[in-house]
């Protein structure tokens, strides 16, 4: 999600997936299933690393909660308990520390001019970090040659034809505008989803168990406190956008928001309490029917959650879109650093190299901070610029959603 700090006009979005039609991949060779002969878990459209298989009842999932095939790895972590605490587990709270700490600083609110805008530190951390996370799905996407080869009118035309109907047409660019902002907030539930069934899969549960329920979960989690709570306003302003194709009939929509937010908030509170006692309540029948409990997936949603709520909902430390766009990025950062290094270190022809390793991470980091740089000071009245960054986050939000087959051994 790209902060509401940047320069007006800027990409309105973490994280974070109109939604992606969920596809199966070309056909082609299978791969050998695994003993035992059930296919390998894969990763669907919506979020990143989610299933990729048609969602079943969660009475259904509970005969096979606990399947042998499901192939745990014993430890439980996705890459190992250091890695996945710093890039995917402690983030949540990492954040909201961070948040609650610079809150109020000369960090958050003394600005300084930069090449022509005004930031603070905060504000200008945040925005390159952000747009950085954005573009480095381009890495996996354009830069792995196997995964390129999957998909290529998807990498190569369709950027370049949203590129040209939004420069052709003002009500496109802005639409899209809009959009990308609602996409990624279910893009970013679902980023937290994926990893949820991921640590499932680790933990030697079946893929399908409890599924449905861990989506609906994750939505409610991260959108819930959006829409109850006291940011949801600067989300649905951006239908004032609008205004800049000669229309203000989208006015309507922030202003019925605005209107009817306490019934939106008790709803959620009501029906929301209700769904966690019976997600409680399925997975306590889903444990005794042999489903494991990850420990790792338990704390991920439960530190996510309660973060999202506190922050989303109530914004105490008025750093709301600094937090949750913190960890969204940083838990991106830790799974394409993991998954693309060595392709990165033969794209920058580091392998082999003495101090490669390092080098590769440089580079990675170096070429995505600075795309972030330069979307935070570029000037957006330029349509052509403030489309291109559209384009980055719209790719950004619709990839993640294909491109992670565990299926098809892209993970």
């Amino acid at each position: 999600m790209a902060p509401r700090n940047l320069p007006a006009r800027s990409v309105a979005n973490d994280p974070a997936p109109p939604l992606p039609v969920e596809e199966a991949p070309p056909r082609g060779p299978r791969a050998p299933l695994p003993e035992g002969g059930s296919p390998p878990p894969t990763v669907a459209p919506g979020g990143l690393l989610a299933v990729q298989d048609p969602a079943r009842s969660t009475s259904r999932s509970a005969q096979r909660a606990a399947s042998p095939r499901s192939g745990g790895t014993g430890s439980g972590f996705i890459v190992g308990p250091r890695y996945d605490l710093f890039f995917f587990l402690l983030p949540p709270a990492f954040a909201l520390l961070v948040g609650a700490a610079i809150s109020g600083t000369t960090l958050s609110e003394g600005e300084f001019e930069f090449l022509g805008e005004d930031f603070s530190w905060a504000s200008l951390f945040i925005g390159v970090f952000i747009h950085a996370h954005l573009v480095a799905v381009f890495f996996r996407s354009h830069g792995d040659p196997e995964i390129r080869r999957v998909y290529p009118a998807r990498f190569l035309a369709v950027p370049v034809v949203l590129y040209g109907a939004m420069l052709a047409s003002p009500w496109i660019l802005i639409s899209v505008s809009v959009i990308a902002t609602f996409w990624d907030v279910y893009h970013s539930g679902m980023q937290t989803f994926g990893f949820a069934r991921i640590y499932d899969m680790k933990a030697g549960n079946d893929r399908d168990a409890g599924r449905r329920l861990d989506q609906v979960l994750n939505q409610l989690l991260y959108a819930g406190p959006i829409l109850g709570g006291v940011t949801m306003i600067d989300h649905f302003e951006d239908f004032e956008e609008f205004e800049e194709v000669g229309t203000t009939v989208f006015n309507a929509v922030p202003a019925f928001m605005e209107g009817h937010q306490a019934w939106f908030t008790w709803s959620l509170v009501i029906l929301g309490t209700a769904f966690l006692g019976y997600y409680v309540a399925a997975y306590g029948r889903l444990r005794r029917e042999g489903y494991r409990v990850s420990m790792q997936k338990t704390w991920l949603l439960a530190s996510t959650g309660l973060c999202s709520i506190y922050t989303w909902g109530f914004n105490s430390f008025g750093e709301a879109f600094f937090i949750m766009n913190l960890f969204h990025a940083l838990q991106y950062f830790g799974i394409v650093w993991w998954s693309e290094r060595g392709n990165m270190a033969r794209l920058f022809r580091m392998q082999g190299r003495r101090f490669g390793r390092p080098a590769t991470l440089a580079l990675f980091l170096g070429l995505s901070c600075a795309y972030g740089l330069g979307v935070q000071v570029m000037d957006t009245s330029i349509t052509a610029l403030w489309a291109l960054t559209l384009v980055v986050s719209v790719m950004h939000f619709w990839y993640d959603g294909f491109i992670w087959s565990v299926r098809r051994q892209q993970v």
